[in-house]
């Protein structure tokens, strides 16, 4: 197993998935079992200054020839440097050709994408470089709401942290469910999450797209189980309904309904899974009345009814 890492590397790209995989081997040997995995971190030179100023020392770039079980491309603002590097670039292109599967945690999908590695397949990054690796590689499929895609052999992953999701999967793969639990209770995350978990919630995305309507989002958050008309959500934001609807949808690319019917889904996805309520209290509690109109806002944002999401996702 290689980790590729290079100057401003993010530390979590390639520590976090050491660190699982190092676990692995722990807990194997605790048992009297060979390590499953032989980890290495490689890079251009012979040590690199990752993001934050601190010093990884890495092994040279192996020769081309060995197979290798996994290839893993960290991230970090150092990658944009690292794609305009030829020899760099075709390196991970003939080594991913040797590697039984190819992982990127974090911006690393621009170094798969630098190498081809992302044509005609789905990837995902981190939320907010998704645009920019799709206009990158047209010829890659960028799905920006999962934490991590397997469209094998390629892996890509999201922020930092979910390149410890992703390093779970892979652990669940070679090793089976019952070591991958043990992993992640020995290190204190959260048991492997579902790929296809959002990345973040749907109220961040309104939040994150919109400064002019912090405050009436804080406030619809609030009031989901009242009648919110157009006309008093206008009001409170101190604008005539013609305004605030073109102004809303500017900002926020939602209509104003949506914009609310995104909240009320957010706060019973919530309550989904973090209490025992009944899908009908949580529709009523969230604004939609009845159980039924619930599951049909889920069915348009999420995909899945209520009850599937909670039985996967839980």
């Amino acid at each position: 197993m290689e980790i590729l890492t290079f100057p401003f590397a993010q530390i979590l790209d390639v520590a976090g998935p050491f660190q699982v995989f190092a676990t692995a081997n722990g807990i194997l040997l605790q048992r009297g079992d060979p390590p499953a995995y032989e980890i290495r971190v490689v890079g251009p030179s012979e040590a690199i200054v990752a993001a934050g100023g601190l010093t990884i020392s890495t092994e040279p770039l192996p020769a081309l020839g060995p197979l290798i079980d996994t290839l893993i491309i960290a991230g970090g603002r150092g990658v944009m440097v690292a794609i305009e590097q030829a020899e760099l670039v075709e390196w991970v292109k003939q080594r991913a050709q040797a590697a039984k599967r190819v992982a990127s945690v974090c911006t690393g999908a621009f170094m798969l994408g630098a190498a081809g590695l992302l044509d005609g397949r789905r990837a995902v990054t981190h939320w907010e470089f998704c645009p920019q690796l799709a206009n990158r590689f047209p010829r890659a499929t960028i799905d920006p709401r999962p934490i991590f895609i397997h469209d094998d052999p390629i892996w890509t992953s999201a922020g930092v942290t979910s390149g410890i999701d992703l390093s779970l999967a892979l652990v669940e793969q070679d090793l089976g469910r019952a070591i991958m639990l043990t992993i992640a209770r020995r290190l204190v995350v959260f048991p492997r999450r579902p790929g296809d978990q959002a990345q973040f919630s749907d109220a961040l995305t309104l939040h994150v797209a919109s400064h002019s309507f912090v405050e009436l989002h804080a406030w619809i958050e609030s009031n989901l189980a009242r009648d919110l008309s157009l006309r008093e959500m206008a009001a409170r934001a101190g604008m005539s309904e013609r305004t605030f609807s073109r102004r809303y949808r500017d900002e926020t690319g939602l209509t104003p309904s949506h914009g609310v019917e995104r909240l009320r889904v957010e706060a019973a996805r919530r309550l989904l899974l973090d209490t025992h309520l009944p899908a009908k209290r949580i529709a009523v509690r969230c604004g939609f009345g009845a159980e039924d109109a619930l599951r049909r806002a889920f069915l348009r944002v999420h995909g899945v009814g209520p009850k599937d999401y909670r039985d996967r996702f839980r």
